[in-house]
């Protein structure tokens, strides 16, 4: 099991400690992530009229959000992954079966051509016997 990592770090211009199982740097990410909404709302107007309890709430509502169009985004990701994956495995198969039915068709070439090349040896046998009854008709006449 992974040891426990104490961090000090600044939020909203104090020093805290915070502990957790991840990295200091990991840690020292969450502190600058909650500085950056602390600084986003300290600059939208009225936000310092708020009392603190509102300004908590409001915080915790934004980042809930940000948390819930992460996870949407993230489930966007997957499903277009599994999406692109699907995609991929009918691509394979019907690579696969456009090889096979090449391979058929290169035999099937193959064949014909080999049937061709006898025909036309057939021919020339059968030209060359039609020429040699010709010449012998000729030469009894």
């Amino acid at each position: 099991m992974a040891s426990m990592t104490n961090a000090e770090v600044v939020i909203g211009g104090k020093v805290y400690t915070i502990a957790g199982y991840e990295s200091e740097s990991y840690l020292q990410k969450v502190a600058s992530y909650l500085n950056n909404k602390l600084n986003e709302f300290s600059a939208q107007e009225g936000w310092a009229k708020l009392n603190t309890d509102t300004r908590n709430i409001l915080m915790q509502i934004n980042i809930v959000d940000d948390y819930f169009r992460t996870q949407k985004e993230l489930q966007d990701l997957r499903d277009e992954m599994q999406q692109k994956e699907k995609d991929l495995y009918d691509v394979k198969h019907e690579l696969i079966a456009t090889q096979i039915k090449l391979e058929s068709t290169e035999k099937s070439l193959k064949s014909v051509t080999l049937e061709n090349e006898d025909n036309a040896r057939k021919i020339i046998r059968l030209e060359t016997e039609l020429k040699t009854r010709e010449e012998d008709k000729r030469s009894t006449n």
